[in-house]
């Protein structure tokens, strides 16, 4: 195995929370990569348009992607294309293993691979994401002022997206396939007390249908009778569970019962060294904003664990070694 280098921090994931650690790493002066598979800005690229930006009141998610990697490359960022398999917790560096067979070592790891709406899998999701296909409410409903749109999905999540939805929308069609909610007894009343909410009950939807406009309706079926039928919508908003990206989380570091890991203030985690932020960070709001915090107090927390440990480590050495180790 080779090994590509040793860092003072590699970060694992280029969205907005792995860029912002990135900028702040480098302003602190940390000998840093981050290395990313796809391209920079993660899943913010597949937005057509972001309005909850501090400072942009409209702006595509690819050009605001393309604004946080050239910030972050205007402080000599170094980034590697590449795909992560593996992360070796170990005493003096952290190994990052690379799917070519190399390594980095780095005295800090900083985790930033997010997570992913749960999809239906179903003909014309994925075709129409960003046309009328939305995981977010929050993000996207300002779109569907006055409009038809269909929720899916009976949690805590659907219910209280769908009363969201409910403030801007015309109408609200919450598809569920059973014929009583998941979510918690208060949502359930404020859900159906709502004259614009609508139940399509023991239904799922079995297609998303377009327009020139983009999405036009969706395809139900019932699941207790197999009788199929089309309702037209301007929307379909899908909230059937989230699904963090753990796959390269090191055993021994702990996280609940959905797999999102349990951090600190400061994002660290239960190895000294690796912290975790965005969306793979347990937490209250998954927002782009929020991912940036994350990097930010990230790489200031590393900053300082590096420090610590270069002090330490530079105690322990022969006096003839120190100003050679040190540079």
């Amino acid at each position: 195995m080779t090994c590509l280098g040793i860092y003072d921090l590699i970060i694992i994931g280029g969205g907005p929370g792995g860029l912002t650690a990135g900028i702040y790493a480098m302003r602190a002066a940390l000998k840093t990569v981050l290395v990313e598979m796809g391209a920079p800005g993660g899943q913010v690229n597949l937005s057509d348009s972001v309005e909850n930006w501090p400072g942009d009141e409209h702006i595509g998610g690819s050009e605001l992607s393309m604004r946080m990697y050239s910030h972050a490359q205007s402080y000599g960022l170094e980034t590697r294309s590449d795909e992560v398999v593996a992360i070796e917790p170990g005493l003096d560096f952290h190994t990052v293993r690379l799917a070519g067979g190399e390594c980095l070592q780095g005295h800090a790891v900083i985790l930033a691979t997010g997570g992913s709406p749960r999809k239906l899998e179903i003909p014309g999701e994925k075709e129409l994401y960003g046309k009328g296909v939305s995981y977010c409410a929050v993000c996207d409903g300002f779109f569907f002022r006055n409009k038809t749109v269909a929720v899916v999905g009976g949690g805590d999540s659907a219910i209280e997206e769908s009363l969201y939805l409910a403030k801007l929308a015309k109408q609200v069609h919450i598809v569920h396939r059973r014929e009583q909610l998941r979510a918690g007894a208060l949502l359930q009343q404020r859900a159906k007390a709502e004259c614009k909410i609508e139940f399509v009950w023991n239904s799922v939807v079995t297609a998303i249908k377009a327009d020139a406009n983009g999405v036009c309706a969706v395809d139900l079926k019932n699941v207790q009778n197999g009788e199929t039928r089309q309702l037209a919508t301007d929307g379909i908003f899908i909230f059937i569970g989230f699904v963090p990206n753990d796959r390269l989380v090191p055993a021994g570091i702990r996280r609940n019962p959905e797999g999102y890991v349990i951090t600190d203030e400061k994002c660290a985690t239960t190895i000294p060294g690796i912290y975790v932020i965005g969306d793979l960070r347990e937490k209250y709001a998954r927002q782009i904003v929020v991912a940036a915090a994350d990097g930010c107090t990230a790489a200031l927390a590393a900053a300082h664990y590096v420090e610590a440990r270069k002090a330490a480590q530079e105690c322990e050495l022969p006096e003839s070694m120190k100003t050679s180790w040190a540079h």
